[in-house]
């Protein structure tokens, strides 16, 4: 099983540094995950994603079932072989899809070990967080945690458990009360998983009841195990994430958002379709390493061929997968410096002073001991506070 080692505690909020060493090597957390659907970041070649310090990425297990097919995966050695990436993997399946399809437990993670991930997650019931119907959560839940044991019993009889280590999923929708009996029939299971993860959410919930469910679940969760939240990509997301205890987070927020010509900064997102940015000669963000920003590639440039060439989209690309892996670095930093509550600070300061703080951000943050408001005359407002420049 894979070797969770916590480093540092914020001793404020509840964020905390972490090794997890899988098969492929170790991983620092918390962590973003890039999202590789197909196997690939598109418009980036592993060995591109490599070399701006990502170390864990996200397959979609629903999608190399298709294609390639499991066949083709085992042939190659597994995904790290098949798409050349050499570090870490997590695979995982999508339920949004409109074709249909039979997927038990046992064959997704038949699948997963085909794919050859370090981290794989047991099949789970989801249904959209806004559904009104409480039943619904409540029987989704349940097999959720039913199919878990299914997935443990499956995973056991493969000999693969010191290579390829199971997450369970926590569900139960919006409902604190579901979540919490959900988490406490999880943790009756701890020593068969690796990890846990908190799924069923970004689905179009409020922000101020999305914070307060994951406050919830790592309120419970182990602390001996590393903890995910699911389909989290926004930078505010992430920072608070993070204070309330998430160890990893993925997305497909920083590279789709790319192809439309958003550029992710500490200042806010930048829509470089704009025409404000056709005579702007500067780097996206002259204080990022990335190669975008450190080899001329200008905002104006980017401007004239954004959403026209491909090379635009992959710049942009590599400069928020880097802005992402900076911000939780900077955030590991602190963390490991006893500076983690002045990051956070600096952090939204300089991202919605402009604006206003999104007041779902004050309440979640005041609830681990960080008060955005103290010493600060930048206004609040409801909301989620997004911001496009």
């Amino acid at each position: 099983m894979a070797k969770f080692e916590i480093l540092a505690r914020c001793s404020t909020t509840r964020a905390r540094v972490s090794r997890l060493t899988l098969a492929h090597g170790a991983t620092m957390l918390p962590t973003f995950m890039p999202v590789a659907t197909q196997g690939a970041i598109k418009g980036l070649t592993s060995q591109q994603v490599e070399s701006l310090g990502i170390t864990l990425i996200l397959n979609n297990t629903y999608h190399l079932n298709l294609r390639p097919g499991t066949a083709v995966l085992v042939e190659a050695g597994g995904a790290h072989k098949f798409q050349g990436f050499r570090k870490r993997a997590l695979s995982f399946e999508s339920p949004f899809t409109g074709e249909p399809t039979m997927l038990t437990p046992e064959e997704s993670i038949s699948i997963q070990h085909a794919i050859g991930a370090d981290i794989i997650m047991q099949l789970d019931d989801v249904v959209p967080s806004l559904t009104p119907d409480r039943a619904r959560v409540e029987e989704a839940m349940e097999r959720s945690v039913r199919w878990l044991d299914r997935c443990i019993a499956h995973h056991n009889q493969s000999g693969k458990q010191d290579t390829q280590n199971l997450f369970a999923i926590v569900q139960g929708g919006l409902d604190l009360e579901l979540r919490d009996r959900c988490v406490t029939q999880m943790i009756e299971r701890k020593d068969q998983v690796a990890g846990f993860a908190v799924g069923g959410l970004s689905g179009g919930e409020e922000k101020d009841v999305f914070w307060r469910v994951i406050d919830r679940c790592t309120q419970k969760l182990p602390e001996d195990r590393p903890r995910y939240s699911m389909g989290i990509g926004f930078a505010e997301d992430l920072l608070v994430c993070v204070a309330l205890g998430i160890d990893m987070a993925d997305c497909v927020f920083p590279t789709r958002t790319a192809r439309f010509g958003i550029a992710l900064t500490h200042h806010g997102p930048l829509n470089l379709r704009l025409a404000k940015y056709a005579k702007d000669f500067g780097p996206i963000d002259p204080k990022c390493p990335c190669p975008t920003c450190t080899e001329g590639t200008s905002r104006a440039m980017l401007n004239h061929i954004i959403t026209k060439e491909t090379t635009a989209a992959q710049a942009v690309t590599i400069h928020n997968i880097t802005f992402q892996a900076q911000l939780m670095g900077g955030a590991r930093d602190a963390i490991m410096n006893g500076t983690f509550p002045s990051y956070l600070r600096s952090f939204f300061a300089n991202y919605f002073g402009d604006v206003g703080y999104p007041e779902w951000c004050i309440n979640a943050l005041r609830s681990v001991g960080i008060d955005l408001l103290e010493g600060s005359d930048i206004k609040v407002v409801p909301g989620s506070g997004a911001k496009w420049e």
